[in-house]
Parts: C-alpha cells; sequence; structure tokens
C-alpha cells in the first residue's frame, strides 16, 4: 500500500474509534410498575439525559390494580397515561407492557417480551430490582430480568429481535431488604442537582403519590389538597437520610469532601449475571460519577 492511502486508511479508523467512544451511552431501567423506575432511578436518569445519553424506562405490568377505587382498563390506561407526561417532563423513553398488576409470574412469554425490549434498545447498562422484594410483582421482575442477562445475547431465542453482539452490564435498584443478604451499593450517584427533576417525574404519577400509596399506607390526610405544594411534601415524604453504606460508595466516587455533602443519591449494586466491569468501567457507563 501506498503511505498516503496508509495515513488516510489511519485517519478514517482513529475518526471512527473517537466517535464509536463518543456514542451515547443507552441505559434501560426496568420496573414491575409504572412508577417503579421513576422511584428507584429518576434522578440518575435525569443526569444522563442531560449528559446527552439515551434511557428507556419499562414497567413490566400495566398498574391495573394500584388504586383503591379505579381499576380494570380505564386505570391502565390513565397509568399509561401519566408514564407518557414523565417521559416528556424527563427526556426519557417509556413502555408498558399489558401484563397485569398483581399478577405477574416468570413465565418464558414475560422473559421472551424483556429479551426484546432489551435488544432493541441496544442496552449498554440494565437496571432492575433484585428478586427478594416484599411485593411479587418486583421479585418476579427481578428474576425475569437475570433469566433474560445471558440470553439476549443468544441468536435463536427470540430470533425475531435480532441478538446482540455484546452482553450489557445488569445492575440492581437500591432496596433495603437484609434477607439472604442486604443490598450493596457498588455505585451511588449523586443526583442532589437534579432532584427536583426527580420529583416533577414522580409528580405526573398523580395516581400513586397522592392517591393510590397513601391511602395504603395510611397518610392519605397528609397529602396536600394544593397541588402547588404536592411537590415539596413528596420530596419530604419520600426522602429520607443516606445510610453509611451509600455514603462510604459516595466517598469512592466522589471523595470524601464532595460526599459529605450530598443530599441525596441513587444506589446500584452490580449483578453477578452480564458483563462484569471494572470500576474503570463503571466510570464509563455511569460518566456522572464524580462531576
Amino acid at each position: 500500500m501506498k503511505p498516503k492511502f496508509l495515513a488516510l486508511l489511519f485517519c478514517v479508523f482513529s475518526i471512527s474509534l473517537t466517535i464509536a467512544q463518543e456514542a451515547p451511552l443507552r441505559i434501560i431501567m426496568i420496573g414491575a410498575h409504572p412508577d417503579d423506575c421513576d422511584i428507584k432511578g429518576g434522578g440518575t436518569a435525569a443526569l444522563f439525559v442531560e449528559m446527552g445519553h439515551k434511557v428507556k424506562f419499562v414497567s413490566v405490568t400495566n398498574g391495573d390494580a394500584g388504586h383503591m377505587e379505579e381499576g380494570g382498563g380505564m386505570l391502565a390506561k390513565r397509568r399509561i397515561a401519566e408514564t407518557q407526561e414523565v417521559a416528556r417532563r424527563l427526556g426519557v423513553a417509556y413502555d408498558v407492557l399489558d401484563n397485569h398488576d398483581g399478577e405477574l409470574l416468570p413465565t418464558l412469554e414475560v422473559r421472551l417480551q424483556i429479551i426484546r425490549k432489551i435488544r432493541e434498545w441496544d442496552a449498554d447498562v440494565v437496571i432492575a430490582p433484585r428478586p427478594n422484594d416484599y411485593h411479587p410483582d418486583h421479585r418476579y421482575t427481578g428474576v425475569l430480568v437475570q433469566d433474560a442477562a445471558y440470553m439476549v445475547g443468544v441468536p435463536n431465542i427470540a430470533p425475531d429481535t435480532p441478538a446482540l453482539d455484546k452482553n450489557p452490564v445488569f445492575l440492581y435498584f437500591q432496596d433495603h431488604f437484609q434477607k439472604p443478604n442486604p443490598f450493596e451499593p457498588d455505585v451511588a450517584v449523586d443526583i442532589s442537582r437534579v432532584i427536583d427533576k426527580k420529583i416533577d417525574g414522580m409528580d405526573a404519577h398523580e395516581s400513586q403519590f397522592y392517591e393510590w400509596l397513601p391511602w395504603i399506607g395510611g397518610y392519605a390526610d397528609e397529602v396536600p389538597v394544593d397541588k402547588s405544594e404536592r411537590k415539596n411534601w413528596l420530596k419530604g415524604k419520600r426522602f429520607g437520610s443516606i445510610n453509611d453504606a451509600v455514603r462510604e460508595s459516595l466517598e469512592k466516587w466522589y471523595g470524601a469532601s464532595r460526599a459529605a455533602e450530598v443530599q441525596y443519591a441513587e444506589a446500584f449494586e452490580v449483578c453477578e449475571y452480564g458483563s462484569q466491569p471494572s470500576d474503570e468501567a463503571l466510570k464509563k457507563l455511569f460518566p456522572m460519577l464524580g462531576k
């Protein structure tokens, strides 16, 4: 080959590599219900979107049982509309699968639905619940995503949707359950700067945060009648102090002085299924760490 051609080839390769490195990350968060991703990862999602990355929320059920007065198709329709308002406010995509709330089982049919969603999004990062939650829908969502973790790369499974040529990094949302083992915050994200954005997203789920959850939780009388006061109330009601393990993880990623100033955080545990990232890889997958 001539030197000029080799130089041109090297230049093209370098440009292609740079473009590949700068391609937006693709994150998919999978929850059991149409407000789960918002609660557990809304702040991190807002930071990803702000940095130019692509985020999709998926609800595995349609939420058609989550209310004390409404139910069935009409409630599902209302809750889907709420997710689309969240999508508008946060800048994420939001899909709701047509499985009944409260009746979710880890079947092959639903596993294939999830495999297809992860493939269609070409996900770099997948975040879902741990399979030891108090709610059966949460538990089975965790199982379903674990069962999909290897299969997303197997071409003969769900062959109508092209298999991924990479195995994403799978992580768990934070929870407080201790048995059989407590949550380990491998990643902790400072969301203090976008907490109001997260609350704005949650506020769109009126049927949940101002009606159903207060009713089932026995605090319906606390919900402000004036809608202008609700977001501040929601922020105070839903967010407590950062526990010691999450604070320690914040110190690892941000340094002690910055970590001490963090008011709001979201944490994630790396799943043993899927790609196993180094700390350096986690920094690339969560580019807001340390910033």
